[in-house]
């Protein structure tokens, strides 16, 4: 290996990259993109409205108007702060950032499977990442070895998406509440990157506990192109989180897009209603195939395996060859052992699916 490669530290060199295939000429639903994009007026007024934005200045660094915008549409209580990423990715890694110490083991606690990126930043930061294992029948947290977790490795991050990536379940309310209690010395992460498609919300709680951050996107909501991430919690604490933020890490466009596109939430909150519908459906539809198993989801994807008589892997290859791209689910942990994660989609996209999905097993 070439010298100036040995700079890189080895757990580096030992990861592979977040790899994102290649889905030219292919129905996509391996990333949880919301299908729908914007009603033709709209999108000309945006466009007449980005026209105006001032690309040869920087944004403005509190972004006020942003925040503002953010915290009308989410409910964000008036008296708890926000902090702004570039995607939630940023925010895990600011997080991430913001707790390691040099020559301290510091530990990030997180359930398992869940969001690949709580690991990948713990690591690429120094931290200590213990996962702890979903129950195997349900996904649903193993609160006893959650608590058993903290008590033994005071972690300084436990996250807790709600609904869970890829498995699609919110977790028990108080079986996650009994696991903020109890990190009570740690900052919790509730993870709501799927809500609009849940339905429900950890926002409210967010004064009964000062431990406690609330991490949401606008990817989910049809805005994964622009990235932008927002975490809320009290004042003391994003406040030094966000001396860890880099300055302008929002770009205007992003901010003049979010701030246009919160102002007509209407049309975003009918699309999410209707992928919850399709969703159902879909669902259903899964459930009268044989040799397939579908679980529970309140995201806008959905989690199945498949029998031992059928192969993961060469349904993901059959799907791919018919023209439809999902996610393989199989190889990322051992709880996940052949199945395939499947993003909900428009009716046509979703038939196409199914028949595909029929067609390959």
């Amino acid at each position: 290996m070439n010298n100036h490669i040995n700079h890189i530290r080895p757990e580096v060199l030992a990861m592979g990259a977040y790899h994102v295939p290649d889905a030219s000429g292919l129905i996509k639903l391996d990333a949880m993109e919301n299908p729908y994009t914007l009603p033709e007026d709209l999108k000309a007024q945006l466009a007449a409205h980005l026209a105006q934005v001032a690309l040869n200045r920087y944004p403005v660094p509190s972004y006020t108007v942003l925040k503002d915008a953010l915290r009308e549409y989410a409910h964000i209580p008036a008296d708890k702060d926000i902090m702004l990423g570039n995607g939630s990715d940023e925010l895990i890694a600011i997080l991430s950032q913001a707790v390691s110490k040099p020559n301290e083991t510091v530990t990030v606690l997180a359930p398992a499977p869940s969001f690949v990126m709580y690991k990948m930043s713990g690591l690429f930061n120094h931290l200590s990442v213990v996962e702890i294992a979903l129950n195997a029948d349900d996904f649903s947290l193993d609160v006893d070895a959650f608590i058993a977790a903290i008590e033994q490795h005071k972690p300084a991050l436990v996250y807790l998406p709600f609904p869970n990536n890829p498995t699609g379940n919110l977790f028990d309310a108080s079986a996650m509440r009994t696991i903020i209690a109890a990190a009570k010395d740690s900052i919790v992460v509730v993870d709501e990157a799927y809500q609009p498609f849940a339905l429900d919300t950890w926002m409210s709680q967010l004064g009964e506990f000062d431990n406690l951050l609330v991490m949401r996107t606008v990817s989910k909501l049809g805005l994964a192109g622009i990235r932008l991430g927002y975490m809320a919690g009290s004042s003391a604490l994003i406040s030094e989180l966000d001396k860890v933020r880099p300055p302008y890490n929002v770009n205007v466009l992003t901010e003049a897009t979010t701030t246009f596109v919160l102002k007509h939430a209407d049309v975003l909150a009918q699309q999410a209603d209707s992928i919850r519908a399709e969703r159902s459906r879909v669902c259903a539809a899964l459930a009268q195939m044989s040799d397939v198993r579908v679980y529970e989801t309140a995201a806008n994807f959905v989690l199945i395996r498949l029998s031992e008589t059928v192969s993961a892997d060469d349904v993901f290859v059959g799907m791919r060859e018919r023209g439809v791209l999902i996610k393989n689910m199989s190889h990322a942990h051992a709880l996940l052992h052949n199945c395939l994660r499947i993003t909900i989609s428009t009716p046509e996209e979703n038939a196409a699916m199914l028949a595909a999905l029929q067609a390959s097993m």
